[in-house]
């Protein structure tokens, strides 16, 4: 996520930074859309041959999404083989993709099918009533938390903020137990983190206490600093580069599908662990609903084994990952959505622009 970025998206942004849309209505009530809620509601007993008739008529699902582009090409690719039917790709940051989903709904353009991006920000579009239910038979196999109430996302997998180091310039056995530790003159001019984790620093707050959670990281910044560097792929490669020996927040994935070309790189834990859904939508007038919501379908099934392999943690109950053996503190959605301004204030005071 980038510095200086709008970060989550309540839903006064959208209101906001789209006046120029305030006379149009978000969506009307038209064929297009009862047939989005028809295809994604319908549980008969041939509701899997519809979808595969209508998807192969209507030929394309079109995905807004926040997701790497080499892991999405993947997915696209298996889809494709499966089903015969294209993945058409638009990819941005999860801001952009919430901008481009509302502005489009706002002026009266139905272009996409389904979003994916990270859960505070798919929630928003949740309140802009931007999002269809679906009911498909394979919701019963996710973990608690990856449906939420109202049931217009769910989660196909997580993100889980790790701590990384170069395996050249730090040795095991000096890795820092918790993050007091941080605050020891050995790590002075060594610590990254990526610039939008507002989200990852008020849920490691929050586990720890506010009072006491703001002052430990207030001690890190004014003893050994904290570079700031934006896109968490490019804090993930520094690392690799030695340019930052240790970095706070890069994602689990992301390191396992670098070390394994031998890039000197791994990744701990420093508790709490922090992790947050990323969120699949679809799009309540969306134009190719059979092809969007047997693209769920895949993404609950055979996209859940192939995310695995690329070092992700699906949100199946019946996969096992690595970090099932760690404590983890899933953020609510809604709740980061609340309250993103007093997070991302604090973030930024404390550690994107200390005082000094």
């Amino acid at each position: 996520m980038t510095l200086g970025r709008l970060h989550l998206l309540p839903p006064a942004f959208c209101l906001a930074a789209l006046a120029p849309f305030a006379a149009a209505p978000v969506f009307a009530q038209t064929k297009a859309a009862a047939t989005s809620a028809e295809v994604a509601l319908y549980d008969g007993a041939d509701r899997a041959q519809r979808l595969v008739e209508g998807a192969k008529k209507e030929g394309t699902v079109v995905i807004y999404t926040s997701a790497p582009p080499d892991d999405m090409a993947i997915l696209a690719a298996a889809f494709e083989k499966k089903h015969g039917v294209k993945l058409q790709v638009w990819r941005a940051s999860s801001e952009k993709v919430v901008q481009r989903t509302v502005t489009e709904a706002r002026g009266n353009r139905f272009e996409v099918d389904i979003i994916e991006t990270n859960g505070p920000d798919i929630e928003a579009l949740h309140r802009e009533k931007l999002l269809q239910e679906v009911r498909s038979p394979h919701l019963a196999d996710l973990i608690p938390g990856a449906i939420p109430p109202h049931r217009e996302w769910l989660s196909m997998r997580l993100n889980i903020w790790v701590a990384a180091y170069n395996t050249n310039l730090v040795r095991k056995e000096e890795l820092p137990k918790t993050y007091e530790d941080l605050a020891h003159p050995r790590w002075k001019g060594k610590l990254g983190i990526e610039g939008g984790d507002a989200n990852w620093f008020s849920g490691v707050v929050n586990e720890m206490g506010e009072a006491k959670g703001l002052k430990i990281f207030r001690d890190i910044v004014a003893a050994n600093g904290i570079s700031v560097r934006v896109g968490h792929t490019l804090l993930t490669n520094l690392v690799v580069a030695g340019e930052i020996p240790l970095a706070l927040t890069v994602y689990n994935y992301r390191v396992e599908q670098i070390k394994g070309g031998g890039a000197p790189i791994e990744w701990f834990i420093l508790p709490p662990t922090i992790a947050r859904f990323q969120g699949m939508g679809l799009a309540r007038r969306a134009p190719r609903p059979h092809a969007a919501v047997l693209y769920f379908d895949f993404m609950l099934t055979d996209g859940q084994e192939i995310l695995l392999k690329r070092g992700f943690i699906p949100t199946s109950k019946s996969i096992s990952t690595p970090l099932n053996q760690f404590p983890m503190k899933l953020l609510d959605p809604k709740i980061a959505l609340d309250e993103h301004d007093k997070w991302s204030r604090l973030f930024k005071e404390i550690i994107l622009n200390p005082t000094r």
